[in-house]
């Protein structure tokens, strides 16, 4: 029986990485959060199946408890804020560097097979070139971009002097259902969904004209349960992404016409952090995990607002 823990399993991206793990009938699977962004609603439907343990990834002593017989980890646990990380960098660096250290070295130490880390593709920065190759000098822009970076650099280490199998995989604008839209720092297709369901009009920070490779959080998930697995993967940085872009006032143009309104966003000056364009080169990850999307932009958005509007009283 395979034993699975995963660090912010109650979160958007962890809860659908746990629904993912549960596929294999057989699958142990251990949730740690400290539900203070994660949320036992996300959960609901496997809450019996599972073991949901509320902690804090800092906390080594709870985390190597629970690491133990685990055949892999998939550390998911962050405060995942670009401007949160700039207006309050120092909730951010605790939790994205040393709780990622001590995720590690309890891995580590309870003899974990393998660490699947959730990099960031905001280590890259803005480049002139695109798509974007794990080749590429990193350039972080925000102390977020540079904290996720450092989990790179962890997961490497801990590979290399402790023999600990690691794969990082760098996530692109992840969106999908369960994506919290009520925080300032909420992912802009959460907020686009919370403006059709409330008919107010969205605020875009730029032009608009924006670029970023949105992924849906299932084939994220997927790709986190086959990260692994698949043993070409170990000591592997990965892209993950689509391998494509769309600017915002295409998302928000696209998502009235799935939803039957018109209601022109506003607009407002660029956030600090932000970088122009992204977009995911994915040969690497092609040739390193049997990975292929399964879902198009228009399919994911379109169920993405079906489950907001599906679940608006919720919201």
């Amino acid at each position: 029986m395979p034993k699975y823990v995963v660090t912010g399993g109650a979160g958007f991206i962890g809860s659908a990485t746990v629904r993912e793990l549960l596929q294999e009938a057989d699958a142990e699977v251990v949730a740690i959060d400290n539900l203070l962004s994660g949320k036992r609603a996300n959960l609901a439907e496997v809450l019996e199946r599972i073991s949901l343990v509320v902690a804090d990834i800092r906390d080594y002593d709870t985390v190597l408890k629970h690491a133990r017989g685990a055949d892999v980890v998939f550390h998911l646990a962050a405060i995942p804020s670009v401007p949160r990380s700039i207006s309050d960098p120092v909730p951010s660096h605790d939790v994205n560097v040393n709780g990622t250290f001590s995720v590690f070295r309890a891995a580590a130490d309870a003899k974990v097979r393998r660490v699947v880390y959730a990099a960031s593709s905001s280590a890259y920065g803005d480049t002139e070139v695109l798509p974007k190759v794990e080749t590429m000098r990193p350039l972080p822009k925000s102390p977020y971009a540079a904290q996720k970076l450092m989990g790179e650099y962890y997961a490497q280490v801990f590979q290399a002097c402790f023999g600990l199998e690691t794969v990082a995989l760098r996530y692109f604008n992840v969106y999908g259902p369960r994506q919290d839209p009520n925080s300032p720092y909420s992912g802009v297709i959460s907020v686009f969904m919370k403006s059709l369901l409330t008919g107010q009009a969205p605020t875009i920070f730029g032009d608009g004209q924006q670029t970023r490779d949105f992924t849906f959080v299932e084939d994220v998930a997927n790709l986190n349960r086959v990260a692994g697995k698949e043993p070409s993967a170990s000591g592997k940085l990965l892209n993950a992404g689509n391998g494509n872009r769309y600017t915002l006032n295409e998302i928000w143009d696209t998502l009235q016409r799935i939803a039957g309104v018109t209601l022109p966003a506003r607009y407002a000056e660029p956030r600090a952090g932000d970088v122009k364009d992204s977009q995911a080169d994915i040969t690497a990850i092609r040739a390193a995990l049997p990975y292929r999307p399964q879902f198009e932009l228009e399919d994911g958005l379109r169920r993405t607002f079906e489950w907001y509007r599906a679940h608006a009283a919720e919201r």
